[in-house]
């Protein structure tokens, strides 16, 4: 966090700059000012001192500016405050808007009433890049026994039009039950290629083996799991199943045809699960055959989880987990409806995704159970 950091650093030095410019009535770049009666001002910048705060990220050292007379005291923070804790996450709130120069500039505006150069807009922007790219070129752990990707979308600017993008994100939970993002990737279509490409860059992060892939419909997601990660099993997210499955159903027939499809998704084992899916596709085939056909197309990956115990099931049995990190962004993102370009809305993401993955300290639920059922599944696959 080296680059947040010196961009705190920088924000703080702008402000104090900018409210020592405010007044004395001139600029740092000019000699002196007149007052309203053309008398020459009587008070100047008289260089600085240096002053060592503290902060989240750790002990900050900024140059204070003085004026001749003693008279100027940062409003930022106070002439005898040396602790800033708390005061970096206003700063970068900032960020959460979509780092344009015109969100940066109207955020500083408000909280303390100056104004900040686009050259430091700039500035800022290009320090934060190099702490993305690290963060989604990190290295990451040779196991993962669940991996879950989903999609969440956004209006970004291209070519002088707004068109809708996705960001791609792709969650882990370790040996150790501990969830973390493995990183974030932003595109217009979804394809075959495109899944390979992440997939590659994951292995080449150092990833060796994934026992589950939790996924929604993403498309070509499967074609592409089988060719980087063959041994591999995948798991259709049961809910957008249903979602997908009964968008064209009637209202009139929706309740009954639940109750009986219930039946297929909630069975004790897989074949008690395939005799209700012929009794299911015996009753409701000809009224709605696409989503009898849904069903029974997608049913070596919609299957999965019958055959692990049902402390495993919780798990993998939807993609909530990454959903619910989505719905996180969405909440931050609310008040943000666009983005200037693919960089801006990394950059946003990075930072949401630095705090939510703060707040993971727990393990999932019953992780001793699950890993000890797991070691037995794949005995061969976990490392010693």
């Amino acid at each position: 966090m080296t680059a947040v950091k010196d961009m705190f650093k920088d924000i703080l030095q702008e402000v104090m700059e900018c409210e020592l410019a405010d007044e004395l009535g001139y600029e740092k770049s000019e000699r002196t000012s007149n007052d309203e009666c053309g008398n020459k001002s009587k008070n100047y910048r008289n260089g600085y001192s240096k002053k060592t705060i503290k902060t989240q990220m750790g002990e900050l050292e900024i140059k204070v500016p003085r004026d001749r007379n003693g008279e100027y005291e940062p409003k930022i923070i106070s002439k005898y405050n040396r602790n800033a804790d708390g005061m970096e996450e206003k700063i970068l709130s900032l960020y959460a808007c979509g780092m344009s120069q015109r969100d940066i500039s109207e955020q500083i505006k408000n909280l303390y009433d100056v104004e900040i150069s686009p050259k430091l807009v700039s500035k800022i922007s290009e320090k934060i890049m190099p702490d993305v790219t690290a963060w989604q070129n990190r290295p990451l752990e040779a196991v993962y026994p669940f991996v879950f990707m989903d999609a969440i979308h956004y209006k970004v600017k291209e070519n002088h039009q707004y068109i809708t993008k996705a960001a791609y994100v792709v969650l882990g939970i370790n040996l150790d039950g501990q969830k973390d993002i493995l990183g974030i990737w932003i595109g217009e279509n979804e394809s075959s290629k495109f899944w390979l490409n992440v997939l590659n860059e994951l292995k080449t992060r150092g990833i060796k083996d994934v026992f589950l892939f939790c996924v929604d419909g993403l498309t070509d997601f499967r074609q592409a799991i089988e060719a980087a990660f063959l041994n591999a099993q995948i798991q259709r997210c049961i809910i957008h199943q249903i979602r997908s499955s009964t968008r064209f159903v009637s209202y009139k027939h929706i309740k009954g045809l639940m109750v009986d499809l219930k039946k297929v998704y909630q069975a004790i084992n897989e074949e008690e699960a395939m005799n209700n899916l012929i009794l299911f596709k015996d009753k409701w085939g000809k009224t709605y055959p696409s989503c009898v056909k849904s069903w029974e197309e997608n049913w070596d990956i919609l299957s999965t989880f019958f055959a692990y115990p049902p402390e495993v099931w919780k798990i993998i049995y939807t993609t909530n987990i990454i959903e619910g990190l989505n719905r996180q962004f969405r909440q931050i993102t609310k008040n943000k409806p666009s983005f200037t370009n693919d960089d801006s809305l990394r950059k946003m993401l990075y930072l949401a995704s630095q705090k939510i993955v703060e707040r993971w300290t727990q393990r999932c639920r019953n992780w001793d159970v699950v890993l000890s059922q797991l070691s037995i599944i794949f005995e061969d696959r976990i490392p010693a």
